[in-house]
């Protein structure tokens, strides 16, 4: 009974829920939850009778609560991908833009005026001029060109000037930074210089000023915020979208010396987006180039001692794709390969260092996994377009992380600490499996709490515990977990199971076999999300480790912890040794961005690539699709 009972709490070991109902928020009930006496609900009570002990009354047949016992299971489901809604575009309230003022800056002149002079025919016709464009950057257009004291920016007379060429240059080279140039494309006014009709010159002039400035202040937007707003993707993205200021662009856009630069320089400059941009401008100088890729074809997993034909095409994977110290070190074996099928152990010790430096299981077993290392993960396309991606997401984050952070990279089931702007810890970390997906948000640890109390979410409670306690309402007794109703300790067998468990809350007293072992680090969201210590330490061993119910395990949470509460690991050990449930909080807040990058560069700023576990990526590139094809058809 004990070997049964224990299999049952492994199973259940499984941190978070993040699901919600479809009739009402679920919620998953926590020690903090219970020391704030958060117990109010709006829905009836579910059980029977709060005496502990006492039977639940059955209806004919057996029933509970006279229900049928064969009705179907209720079930959580969680947050869902959407079908990207672009922003609304709208019309520029244009009407002001006539009527100037005669000033030294703008003069009362010809529609022919001199060239450097402002007519005001031109000026008029901007009145009449159309274009589209979010709801900030209408209002830095009305703003600016509403105001008769401000000069026309991109023309000077009867021509586009420099500045205006140096503007489209750089919005040409969108792409340069992650953009996309079809965003911001646009075209010079075609005017015939020998022959030019005023009206239709000062037309198409006054028109191309209001695009371009439409377009320049979109860049500056997308620069700073991304291009699309990651909470229209999924109810698994969580991000305050960035304000930007764009009042003062147009200004000092037509005050720049040289108005490319001062564009180029709107885009993010941390290291982590500088070494994108990087790797991005060197995939692109190689795209289309002749270099051959290496296939290397297993039906099975390599193990030392096989024998295979694709031994060759490995050798020849590592020779290509292998680290200069990783040659130097195996430069015998490598030298003296001689084409032969045999995965022999001088080829085994090869691949074991392989397989550590790339953060694989070393153990000399080629699976999937070290094959798609070898073979140099994704080809030059798909790397650009992880890039792109990643260059986006960086711009959902603060441009600046801290000296001081967590950075949870999920592709890479890993955890980093970083303190005085360098990285001084790194884990292994278990993440929501595809059905239970870990969010993408920023937050700030607050509190490390010790022999935690694990509060299952209604998620868990609903989708895994249910159908056992309909079986047999003694479940939960037998397991060792506390079951409160609106707040009163109860048994589980005196609970209806077969009605609401909207008042129920179910927890784990800390224990050897708690789900979140000794330990849980609190950083308070809307997903009940935080870092946690495992039972299931085998886990960790596994390559691809999205496994969870969405919180993140720690394979060190001590070393973790100390990091985070500036002590050390001793310290750590002894607030565990006192077996009481206990908090201590952080001496300061530290943020913490648990995201998702499937392109991302490593402490030594070389980008690496990651599988995109739960296929975000593809939603992404979905929405840049849909942006561009809405800024296309602006009128």
């Amino acid at each position: 009974m004990t070997f049964v009972l224990k299999s049952a709490v492994s199973a259940m070991a499984l941190s978070c829920g993040l699901a919600v109902m479809s009739a009402a928020p679920a919620h998953a009930y926590t020690l903090m939850d219970m020391l704030r006496g958060d117990r109010q609900r709006t829905q009836s009570t579910i059980f029977m009778d709060q005496a502990p002990g006492r039977p639940v009354p059955r209806g004919p047949g057996g029933s509970l609560g006279g229900l049928d016992p064969e009705a179907p299971l209720p079930k959580v489901s969680g947050p869902r991908y959407y079908t990207y809604k672009t922003e609304t575009l709208q019309f520029v309230d244009t009407s002001k833009f006539a009527d100037p003022v005669v000033t030294g800056a703008v003069a009362d002149v010809s529609s022919s005026g001199d060239a450097g002079a402002e007519p005001a025919v031109q000026r008029r016709f901007l009145a009449q001029a159309k274009v589209r464009a979010n709801a900030d950057v209408a209002k830095a257009l009305e703003a600016y060109y509403g105001d008769s004291r401000n000069p026309l920016v991109w023309i000077d007379g009867s021509q586009i000037n420099e500045r205006a060429k140096s503007a489209l240059a750089a919005l040409a080279d969108a792409a340069s930074v992650g953009l996309d140039p079809a965003d911001y494309a646009l075209q010079a006014p075609n005017i015939d210089p020998a022959n030019p009709d005023p009206a239709v010159r000062d037309r198409a002039l006054t028109q191309f000023e209001l695009d371009l400035s439409a377009k320049v202040l979109a860049f500056v937007q997308d620069t700073v915020r991304g291009r699309i707003d990651p909470n229209k993707i999924s109810g698994y993205h969580d991000f305050q979208r960035k304000a930007v200021n764009l009042a003062p662009v147009l200004k000092l856009a037509r005050m720049s010396p040289d108005v490319g630069a001062y564009l180029a320089n709107r885009s993010p400059d941390s290291p982590q987006f500088l070494a994108l941009k990087a790797e991005l401008a060197k995939l692109r100088a190689a795209d289309g180039g002749s270099d051959e890729r290496i296939v290397i074809s297993l039906d099975r997993s390599l193990k030392p001692g096989d024998s295979s034909p694709e031994v060759a095409n490995i050798v020849k994977a590592l020779q290509k794709h292998g680290s200069e110290t990783l040659r130097t070190d195996h430069a015998a074996t490598l030298s003296a390969y001689a084409g032969s099928s045999d995965y022999s152990p001088d080829i085994v010790s090869l691949v074991e260092d392989f397989q550590k430096e790339r953060g694989l299981k070393s153990d000399g077993v080629i699976g999937q996994a070290t094959v798609r290392a070898m073979i140099g993960g994704d080809t030059n396309a798909s790397k650009i377009d992880k890039l792109v991606v990643a260059m986006e997401q960086a711009r959902w984050l603060p441009e600046d992380l801290g000296s001081r952070y967590v950075m949870i990279n999920q592709p890479a089931f890993m955890a980093y600490y970083h303190n005085d702007g360098k990285e001084q810890l790194s884990m292994r970390v278990v993440v929501g499996g595809k059905n239970n997906q870990t969010f993408f948000f920023d937050d700030e640890i607050e509190t490390v709490e010790f022999n935690p109390f694990w509060g299952v979410p209604q998620s868990i409670i609903i989708n895994e515990m249910l159908p056992k306690l309909r079986s047999d309402p003694n479940y939960l007794d037998q397991l060792g977990y506390e079951v409160e109703v609106n707040g009163h300790a109860v048994a589980s067998s005196s609970v209806d199971w077969y009605g609401s468990t909207d008042n129920v809350s179910v927890r784990q007293p800390p224990s050897s076999d708690n789900a979140l072992g000794e330990l849980k680090i609190l950083f308070p969201n809307s997903h009940a999300i935080y870092m946690h210590d495992t039972p299931s330490k085998s886990f960790f061993k596994r390559d691809m480790r999205a496994l969870s119910h969405g919180c993140v395990r720690l394979s060190e949470p001590r070393a973790m912890a100390a990091a985070v509460l500036g002590t050390t690991v001793d310290e750590v050990a002894k607030q565990i040794a006192t077996g009481q449930n206990h908090a201590i909080k952080v001496p300061q807040k530290i943020p913490v961005y648990v995201s998702y990058f499937t392109a991302w560069p490593n402490k030594d700023g070389v980008v690496e690539y990651f599988d995109d576990v739960y296929g975000r990526d593809a939603y992404v590139d979905k929405a840049f699709d849909a942006t561009t094809k809405a800024r296309g058809a602006q009128i």
